[in-house]
């Protein structure tokens, strides 16, 4: 998170490794929505992010734009 913020990267999206197969590799530790949405985002807000999307089931395209719009609406 620190490097990306430190390139100037202003929407962070974090997401749940979730094991498609029993031939990958298996989830070592499974996050619950809750420390998603907690302290995952906080900690990316606190750190000067503009928009944080965070949970288990999120992807880089989650709800993209309404996140594009929301970052540049702070600026």
């Amino acid at each position: 998170m620190r490097d990306l913020r430190a390139q100037d990267v202003d929407i962070l999206t974090i997401g749940q490794y979730l094991r498609p197969s029993t031939g990958h590799l298996p989830i070592a530790r499974y996050y619950t929505p809750d420390e998603f949405g907690g302290a995952c985002r906080r900690h990316g807000l606190e750190m000067g992010y503009r928009h944080v999307e965070a949970g288990p089931l999120v992807r880089s395209s989650y709800h993209a734009w309404e996140q594009v719009e929301r970052a540049t609406a702070s600026r």
